[in-house]
């Protein structure tokens, strides 16, 4: 399996990888793959997100899950849950647009022209200041909504379809519909059905219960299929996000903080901008981690040294590929970058949403 960010990248150098060290992402032992892996949780009504990865946590057994974009304890539908070090990469989610399908009741009769009419207006670049409640500073914020489409009404009660940023609060807009219409209007259900890339759309969404009973038959007979299916290479929620590739002998130092030099890179987009945010990949397709361009394709092709990439956020253990590189002490490189993301600035701005 080639990962779609790993097609189409230009070559500055050839180099193999010693198939004795890291996985390719389908071919993951289950042991690695619960430490790298992704679940496309179809989250019921009732629980909250955070009990959710709990149940999930206590299911396989493992130390560490985490998951992106809350879901309020009433709202279905898609919970990317990264396991083990795979929630590290989750953050890369919020960089993508969310689909919702709300069912809305209007208070008063409406006609539906009329609500056709003010649905388009809350299409494109809108103001909101999150709820009360919400555990985000309450600052009004610019949030865009790509879509926004009626799809059928039953009295007053009306199905509607969101494609949106992330950190959109839905009900919140529902609720401004309600104040413009004159008439009021509250969320009555919600399904969240996308995320990024991911969607229910692509094989459907995993049950609890079901990884529950696939990882009980792993136990038991050591049988993986179906678990294999439930789990997915952490790898699926980057594809968002372009890729660089690097030497099996550069990997290592990566792991160790180092950054990524132009001596290391094997492959990178064609376009590259100086402060893009990419993927760094091993030959294999294994995740390094999440780095940030220092130099274009030109530049890195027209140098033999210097930094091309600053590492962001670590992925992958270190000692998953062997040590090839000679420690220098413990001096660090500071390599001031243009930044096109804060990853943590995405994460705290959009800790909570709906």
């Amino acid at each position: 399996m080639i990962l779609p960010q790993l097609e189409n990248l230009v070559k500055v150098d050839d180099d193999i990888t010693n198939d004795n060290y890291g996985h390719y992402p389908d071919r993951r032992p289950i042991e690695s793959l619960l430490y790298y892996g992704l679940v496309l949780l179809d989250k019921p009504a009732g629980p909250t997100s955070h009990e959710v990865v709990a149940w999930v946590k206590r299911i396989l057994e493992i130390e560490k899950a985490g998951h992106s974009g809350t879901l309020d304890p009433g709202t279905t539908g898609l919970l990317p849950l990264g396991l083990g070090e795979g929630t590290k990469a989750l953050s890369v989610l919020l960089l993508g647009s969310k689909e919702y399908y709300a069912l809305a009741r209007i208070h008063s009769h409406v006609s539906v022209d009329k609500l056709k009419q003010v649905m388009e207006e809350f299409t494109g670049e809108i103001y909101q200041r999150p709820p009360q409640r919400s555990s985000v500073r309450r600052v009004t914020r610019v949030r865009t909504v790509y879509e926004f489409d009626y799809l059928e009404n039953h009295d007053r009660l009306v199905l509607m379809r969101v494609l949106c940023q992330a950190g959109t609060y839905i009900r919140k807009i529902i609720y401004d519909i309600g104040e413009v219409l004159s008439s009021g209007a509250t969320m009555v259900e919600l399904r969240r059905t996308k995320v990024s890339n991911l969607s229910e759309q692509n094989g459907g969404l995993v049950r609890l219960h079901d990884l529950a009973d696939a990882y009980q038959r792993y136990k038991e007979s050591k049988a993986d299929e179906k678990l294999r299916r439930l789990i997915l290479p952490i790898e699926h929620c980057l594809e968002g996000i372009r890729a660089v590739t690097v030497r099996d002998t550069t990997v290592d130092a990566l792991c160790h903080g180092a950054p990524l030099a132009v001596p290391g890179v094997v492959a990178l987009p064609k376009d590259l901008r100086v402060g893009e945010l990419v993927g760094v990949y091993s030959l294999k397709g294994d995740v390094v981690g999440l780095g940030q361009a220092a130099m274009t394709r030109e530049e890195i092709e027209q140098n033999a040294r210097g930094i091309a990439f600053v590492m962001k956020r670590l992925i992958m253990r270190p000692g998953t590929y062997p040590k090839a590189w000679r420690s220098k002490g413990t001096q660090a490189v500071n390599v001031k970058v243009p930044t096109e993301v804060d990853l943590d600035k995405l994460e705290n701005e959009n800790a909570e949403e709906l």
